[in-house]
């Protein structure tokens, strides 16, 4: 009885919430994750463990023509016109603005082909359990604050910066 009640609080003690973060590599009753291949992706970020359990964030999504189901006929009309290569053209440009000291609202409103977010500065917060596609809740929880990086879903590339 004791031995059991040993293993309840040690399993308690490594759940979410715990000082090591939440576990995103648990996909049970989760959609996958998008396979990450692309050069433009953050793979050092997303290599490593989540840092926090919640997080704000803000994006800026660039997508492609290729993605026009997922968007079910309403993809933006900049993505509708590019190819992959051409959405890690312009991620590629957005990231050097940035590491140039860019304001990303600025770009965010300019390049973001997320609408709602682009035009009212929208954030998210991000938790293990928030109704986000995988990979952004998985990079939002990795990112430190005033962080930016790069990830791929099924809506395109989001450039994710962390704000708390």
């Amino acid at each position: 009885m004791i031995r059991r009640l040993v293993l309840v609080i040690a399993l308690a003690a490594c759940g979410p919430g715990a000082k090591g973060g939440p576990s995103m590599n648990n996909h049970l009753n989760q959609p996958e994750a998008t396979p990450q291949s692309s050069d433009v992706i953050s793979a050092d970020i997303m290599a490593r463990e989540p840092i926090v359990n919640q997080a704000v964030v803000k994006h800026i999504l660039i997508g492609w023509k290729d993605l026009n189901d997922t968007y079910q006929g309403h993809i933006d009309a900049r993505a509708a016109k590019r190819t992959k290569k051409d959405a890690e053209d312009t991620v590629r440009s957005i990231m050097t603005q940035l590491k140039a000291g860019a304001d990303f609202d600025k770009l965010m409103k300019a390049m973001s082909e997320d609408q709602g977010s682009a035009a009212t500065g929208r954030t998210y917060t991000v938790s293990p359990d928030a109704q986000l596609v995988i990979e952004f809740r998985q990079m939002g929880l990795r990112l430190k604050v005033g962080e930016i990086g790069v990830v791929e879903s099924d809506y395109g590339f989001h450039i994710v910066k962390r704000l708390e």
